[in-house]
């Protein structure tokens, strides 16, 4: 059965007044090295039904949420019932809304009568070509490369009990690389996102490894402190991704983020950097693409099931430095007082400032500072600031008169994302990046290099 008939069927059968039905196929390819050499391949498919039924009763609504993989077409009835179950069991929920009206079917993309969108190993050929010329290539220069690619690709059929029947295909890439000297004393990491391969350059990404590697030749001791810093995309997607989590409208509202006004209400329309700087999310972004309607399996702060099928819009979060959107679905847009603005599956930051520069002339322009290779195990310490602790990573280097002199020790770091962007100095071309620690859950991401102004190191860490 298609899940575009597992959609229907389960619609038929609902007996409860709405019911959103959410049917996901999944399948994945990856490719494994380790010390330079193929170690694994293989490929996998999966199956997800999520059904919400709405018990409406009173003026008020509950929702019942049942996910299963695996269902078969015999299955399909059991799982609404045990949906309109809980539905009917549940209490009611504050973010109660009529469900999004009738937009019939979306076939600007992918016809909705089309197979489900599949990926199969064949998807890394030719990047199992040029990685197996690079393996050699490091082998030869006795050096040690291990990581890991993968692509998958999710068609998510969604369809209401209002008439919405829309269809979305997702593909999601991307490829982690380590290398490490002979005597595995020098370490250093890169990664790329992408949607279908053909633009991830190996021999590329294994060169600057080696120029790492080498910088790596000579060491220096630091001690903690704020230092200015140069950030690389991945650095600061990973930095700005939990900025975005938290720009959640219901929590600012009442009073508990760092985008919570004095005395109440939110902070949209103040201003957050001097600098002339846009953080945005668009579903049709080139190279960004994403659902371009409202997915929830569950209701939050911010999101909700009655809003599944939702049309999403180009959103500015951040604009010309002030903050101008906060994420809210319609019931938390309400309470806050804000426009309705999603949360989109995609984000970029950009400077408006002519003449952007590449990461290479921002280290050509320093006098001293430290260059970051990536964050590490990043955790929140202060909502109302949103301070944020973490580790530097495979290369933290030292920047003197225009050339990076050696690496330095690794640190631990307290910065808040917010303060941070205060404390923007330049910001460089932005390009698209894959964030290391959030890669698993937030792959699209367009950031620039930044340099920021007393980066503060809070201690000294023993982490490689």
């Amino acid at each position: 059965m298609t899940p575009q008939e597992t959609v229907e069927r389960a619609l038929a059968a609902a007996k409860s007044g709405d019911c959103v039905v959410i049917a996901e196929e999944t399948s994945a390819a990856n490719l494994r090295w380790a010390g330079n050499t193929l170690t694994t391949n293989g490929v996998s498919r999966s199956r997800q039904l999520t059904v919400i039924a709405i018990d409406r009763r009173g003026d008020g609504a509950a929702p019942g949420v049942v996910s299963r993989a695996g269902v078969r077409p015999d299955q399909i009835t059991g799982v609404v019932r045990e949906a309109e179950r809980a539905a009917a069991e549940g209490a009611l929920a504050e973010d109660a809304e009529e469900l999004p009206g009738s937009f019939g079917i979306n076939n600007e993309e992918t016809p909705w009568d089309s197979p489900p969108g599949r990926t199969e190993i064949g998807v890394l050929r030719g990047f199992a070509v040029a990685l197996g010329e690079t393996l050699r290539a490091a082998q030869a220069a006795d050096r040690k490369l291990y990581g890991f690619a993968e692509h998958e690709l999710t068609s998510t059929f969604l369809g209401t009990s209002t008439g919405v029947r829309w269809r979305h295909d997702q593909p999601t890439g991307r490829v982690e690389l380590n290398a490490k000297s002979a005597d595995m004393k020098r370490s250093a990491w890169t990664g790329a996102a992408t949607r279908d391969f053909t633009d991830v350059d190996v021999a590329g990404l294994d060169a600057g490894l080696a120029e790492r590697l080498a910088w790596a030749g000579r060491t220096v001791s630091l001690p903690a402190g704020r230092y200015e810093t140069l950030l690389p995309p991945t650095a600061v997607a990973d930095l700005l991704i939990y900025l975005y989590w938290s720009a959640g409208a219901k929590e600012a509202a009442e009073g508990r983020t760092v985008f919570s006004k004095p005395g109440g209400g939110t902070r949209i329309g103040e201003r957050l950097s001097t600098q002339p700087v846009t953080l945005f999310s668009d579903p049709r972004a080139a190279g960004l693409r994403c659902a371009p309607f409202a997915i929830a399996h569950a209701s939050g702060p911010d999101s909700s099931v009655f809003d599944n099928g939702l049309a999403l819009s180009p959103t500015s979060w951040i604009r010309d430095g002030s903050l101008a959107a906060l994420i809210s679905s319609r019931h938390s847009a309400a309470v806050a007082g804000v426009p309705v603005t999603p949360a989109v599956g995609n984000l970029a930051f950009a400077t408006s400032a002519a003449g952007a520069p590449a990461l290479a002339d921002m280290i050509a322009s320093t006098r001293r500072g430290l260059l970051l290779t990536c964050l590490w195990y990043i955790r929140e310490v202060d909502p109302a600031t949103l301070l944020l602790t973490g580790l530097t990573r495979d290369g933290v280097y030292l920047v003197e008169n225009g050339e990076v002199t050696g690496a330095v020790n690794n640190f631990r770091f307290n910065e808040s994302p917010v303060s941070m962007l205060r404390r923007l100095l330049e910001v460089g071309v932005t390009e698209r990046t894959l964030p290391r620690e959030w890669g698993d859950y937030f792959n699209r991401a367009a950031m620039p290099p930044v340099r920021v102004e007393g980066f503060n190191m809070s201690s000294v860490s023993p982490a490689s």
